[in-house]
């Protein structure tokens, strides 16, 4: 049997709950799962945020449902009702491979309810291992070409497979928020959560350097300010003096893989609202 999952965003009033089980129950559908958050902005409470993402089953009409909903709810609601079923990806590379293997051996085993359309990466280094996955690559070099340039060649490769989200794993380019408005809300990346305090080449020999106890990998959306957009999943794990920064390096790649790995799965289950620059997430 299908599975319905209906997300409602909207300001907080009383009785939302008993109001939106109701529309559900008098279309005689089952609800699996609710979850429901109220983020409070202070007082009065009309300022405060409702978020609710529901599972359900049964014959449902959206039509009719979406129609009932809009009818009891605030003005102001951002409602969807989609079936739980894998997303449409393209993933964008460079070198590292940790990332792209991890995703490539997520997707063939169907663990992330996401379908993999195709890699494309501003290096051919990892077309060999794309391609034992049967999956298409697409070498699109940045050399000797204007950071517009080479965005437009991506855009013409990447928009024809019409994704429903494009991931950076491990794409080491800065993009223009030229590029990134053509995926707002639905381009994730990842990177070590040293920043900003490990700027640039070899950060983990920075952090080597000064000594770290922990590091870490912080995936999330992307908006016009790269990596400063809203924050999907935090991983870390503690390290200590007899580490080299060699050895840093491995251990974090291991947790920028496990961490996108989470962040994506929550993505693609429909569990993460957006609100201005954060995110409120279902687990």
């Amino acid at each position: 049997m299908t599975t319905h999952i209906l997300r409602i965003d909207c300001p907080d009033e009383k009785g939302l709950v008993h109001k939106i089980t109701g529309v559900l129950y008098h279309h005689d559908l089952n609800i699996l799962r609710n979850d429901e958050f109220v983020e409070r902005n202070g007082e009065p409470a009309q300022h405060s945020q409702f978020f609710m993402r529901t599972e359900f089953t049964g014959d449902a009409q959206p039509e009719k449902i979406i129609g009932a909903l809009r009818g009891i709810l605030p003005d102001e609601v951002h409602l969807s009702l989609t079936t739980n079923r894998t997303k449409n990806v393209v993933l964008l590379v460079t070198k590292e491979h940790h990332c792209l293997s991890d995703l490539l051996v997520r997707n063939a085993f169907n663990e992330l309810n996401m379908n993999v359309l195709a890699v494309v990466a501003n290096h051919d280094t990892l077309r060999p291992l794309t391609q034992k996955f049967d999956v298409p690559f697409h070498f699109i070099s940045h050399e000797g070409k204007s950071r517009e340039q080479h965005e437009a060649e991506l855009l013409e490769v990447v928009v024809p497979y019409a994704p429903e989200y494009v991931v950076l794993a491990k794409f080491m380019r800065v993009l223009t928020p030229g590029f990134t408005s053509h995926f707002a809300n639905r381009l994730v990346n990842i990177h070590h959560s040293f920043l900003p305090a490990f700027i640039g080449a070899n950060p983990y020999k920075q952090a080597f350097e000064r000594g770290v106890k922990i590091i870490g990998a912080t995936a999330h959306f992307v908006n016009e300010n790269l990596d400063e957009g809203p924050i999907i999943t935090q991983d870390v794990i503690p390290v200590n003096h007899s580490k080299t920064w060699q050895e840093l390096a491995a251990a974090g790649r291991d947790v920028e893989k496990i961490a996108l790995a989470k962040a994506l799965k929550l993505v693609f289950e429909d569990r993460v609202f957006i609100k201005d620059n954060k995110t409120v997430i279902f687990e």
